[in-house]
């Protein structure tokens, strides 16, 4: 039976998402499928890219008897690797996505397995399994993104140069966050917890009176011409005029703010505080659905969890951009190999000389997402040649290797999500 076939991936039309073909996903879909009919006015706001049970791939091979990549898994186990098998239960361990990012997602953290185990025995309704989910964006395009605490002098700063957030917070918190010295970092982030805690349990009344306040006096000041980059001003009327009213608009005070170039990449481990900005990615992350949030959302918001669980050490935002090493044995390979067994990713950069390439067998069931190029792709797994284009989605069982057989001039851009234990 075939080992190698493409797939026909779910798309999730969350109201976040870019619309119709101004949308990443969807130039995918179109290009990948000519049958697919974008709508102008749809969210195509995430194509899924593996055998999650809320979007199982559809197998695009009529000789397969199995409909989706869930149920042949399911059957064929040893396609996963023998590794990869018995360490994650015969399941393929990571979903590949693509974003298109156009409104901010909500601030938001994954829980470790301790945690996600703990909360999903206690509120199974939101939190739906027990497994951690740490994930890694990489740019497809100029992608932004909060992330992590900023250096406390920044939040400081901004303590110091707008007083709503600061009345919000409280002279006592404030105060102890400007006092916590750099060669305490335990009292730092205790001050840190503080702060942040305050501000999300603050009473809605108050910080929505605050931070219309805020809106009216940046947008002022905005309006005379006047630089307003000391309140984070132009971050803040976007999120505001996204989510009016919502407590998310502050977090840009504590939480860096990530600009990503395209093949640039940012891990987010468990408890690191975060929110997706606007623009368009591959993601790859464990198998998993939980996520606990805190703004910026019409979603379950759960404040108490989320500032328990998180991750209180403040860092420059440079320090977040997680780096690809250059493949040793080919150098059009770049590895992202974050630090969890659950998935890595590779971008595979084929230069225009070249007319041949194989993508190597891995030991691992793996996941290979077309950005641009075209190809035709021949495997001794394969039951027929198969066609690569920009969109192409194939699944390569594990220790399989492919033939591509390059058509296009400029060569061809390549994302691979595996897992190497």
């Amino acid at each position: 039976p075939p080992a190698v076939f493409p797939l026909s991936c779910a798309v999730q039309s969350y109201s976040w998402g870019k619309v119709g073909l101004q949308s990443e996903v969807a130039k995918l879909l179109a290009s990948g499928d000519p049958l697919v009919r974008i709508q102008p006015e749809q969210p195509y706001a995430e194509l899924w890219m593996g055998a999650h049970p809320r979007g199982d791939a559809v197998i695009r091979d009529n000789r397969i008897p199995q409909k989706t990549l869930g149920r042949w898994i399911a059957d064929n186990p040893a396609c996963l690797g023998a590794k990869v098998k018995d360490a994650f239960q015969g399941r393929l361990p990571f979903l590949f996505k693509v974003l298109s990012v156009n409104t901010a997602l909500s601030i938001q953290a994954h829980p470790n397995k301790e945690l996600a185990a703990k909360l999903h025995a206690q509120f199974p309704e939101h939190y739906p399994d027990a497994n951690h989910k740490p994930e890694m964006a990489i740019a497809l395009t100029p992608f932004e993104g909060l992330c992590g605490f900023r250096p406390v002098e920044e939040i400081v700063s901004f303590l110091q140069t707008v007083p709503e957030l600061r009345a919000l917070i409280g002279e006592v918190a404030a105060e102890q966050l400007e006092r916590s010295g750099s060669d305490d970092p335990r009292g730092v982030s205790a001050a840190l917890r503080v702060c942040f805690t305050r501000l999300m349990k603050s009473e809605k009344k108050f910080f929505v009176d605050q931070l219309n306040m805020l809106v009216k006096r940046i947008s002022q000041e905005a309006a005379e011409g006047k630089d307003t980059s000391a309140s984070n001003g132009d971050l803040l009327l976007r999120l505001h005029s996204q989510y009016p009213g919502d407590i998310g608009c502050f977090t840009i005070y504590f939480l860096n703010l990530v600009r990503l170039e395209p093949g640039e990449a940012m891990f987010l481990g468990a408890n690191e505080p975060h929110a997706y900005l606007q623009g368009d990615c591959v993601e790859c992350m464990a198998c998993s659905d939980n996520t606990v949030r805190a703004g910026l959302t019409p979603k379950f918001i759960d404040v108490l969890t989320l500032c328990e669980m998180l991750n209180y050490t403040p860092a420059p935002s440079s320090s977040k951009i997680f780096p690809a090493t250059q493949s040793q044995l080919d150098p059009s390979v770049y590895l992202y190999d974050p630090p969890v067994p659950d998935f890595a990713v590779m971008r595979i950069e084929v230069p225009p000389a070249i007319k041949l390439y194989l993508v190597s067998a891995v030991d691992s069931a793996s996941i290979l997402l077309v950005i641009q190029g075209t190809a035709v792709g021949t495997s001794t797994a394969a039951a027929s040649e198969m066609t690569l284009r920009r969109g192409s989605v194939l699944f390569i069982s594990a220790n399989e290797s492919i033939s591509l057989h390059l058509s296009s001039p400029d060569g061809m851009l390549l994302f691979r999500a595996c897992c190497l234990l």
